[in-house]
């Protein structure tokens, strides 16, 4: 059981909660999948859910809101565990919308709590001071990386050194520019997976493949740098445009096209 830090709550009259717990009836920080996997891989979904505390009003936003692109990432959490299952991997996912806290941005990044996210302006988060960031901070991002770093040492001792994959979804359009990649392979220095993963998913008929795409590995890459980067670890950042997913058939198909994808380069028998 992982524990977290409860820091009293409060609310001032001019200012959003101070002080974000995780009430007993929340689920927690983050949850793990296959938990006594051997394959040397690990997956993570940063944005596996949409969940905020009733309590916080939906941050302000509409219920509607809170089911789009802006609060998690659409069908990732449904592949991820699909994959975890297919490839009996360990997987580690956050519990809690981005909208809150972003897992996957650095300290310092405003965009970590945004006041405002693809235009849409998030009242809950507007002057949120230092209090109200490390309150968050404690019970959601340091639970969920801390996962990862026990995942990894985990999959380290039992077993070559694990690969590390995250997976992402994406809109099809952002701003009025269509996105026409089914599937962007995200990298920065280490090509290791990243170079096989684009050969075979561009080998795939019918499939339109982006080298970071629509977003870059060289820019946004905050769980994939600080655990498998900082440490010499293969790793690679799947984005997958989320209505190729948003039903549980188009999640089947992807969990079996990565599995049999990764089966080949890193499961026993293949050909890395």
């Amino acid at each position: 059981m992982t524990s977290f830090r409860v820091v009293p709550m409060s609310r001032s009259s001019t200012g959003p909660v101070q002080g974000f717990t995780i009430g007993p009836e929340d689920p927690p920080p983050f949850t793990v999948e296959t938990p006594d996997g051997v394959a040397p891989l690990l997956l993570v979904c940063d944005h596996a859910s949409r969940f905020i505390p009733e309590r916080l009003g939906g941050l302000g936003l509409s219920s509607r809101a809170t089911w789009e692109h802006i609060a998690w990432d659409i069908g990732a959490a449904c592949v991820t565990r699909g994959l975890a299952a297919r490839l009996g991997a360990m997987a580690v996912l956050g519990g809690y919308s981005r909208l809150l806290l972003d897992l996957n941005r650095p300290p310092g990044d405003p965009s970590r709590i945004p006041a405002v996210t693809c235009g849409t302006e998030v009242p809950g988060n507007r002057d949120i001071g230092a209090v109200e960031t490390e309150a968050r901070v404690l019970a959601l991002s340091r639970p969920f990386h801390q996962a990862i770093e026990q995942a990894i040492a985990r999959l380290r001792a039992q077993g070559p050194p694990p690969a590390v994959v995250a997976i992402h979804s994406f809109t099809p359009d952002l701003n009025g520019a269509l996105r026409p990649w089914h599937v962007g392979v995200l990298w920065n220095r280490d090509g290791r997976l990243a170079v096989p993963v684009l050969e075979r998913l561009r080998a795939l008929p019918g499939l339109c493949v982006g080298d970071n795409q629509p977003y870059s590995g060289r820019e946004i890459a905050y769980t994939l740098d600080t655990h498998a980067g900082a440490s010499g670890l293969p790793h690679v950042g799947i984005e997958i445009r989320n209505d190729q997913i948003a039903d549980e058939a188009g999640c089947a198909r992807w969990v079996d096209l990565l599995g049999d994808l990764f089966s080949e380069l890193l499961l026993p028998g293949g050909d890395k």
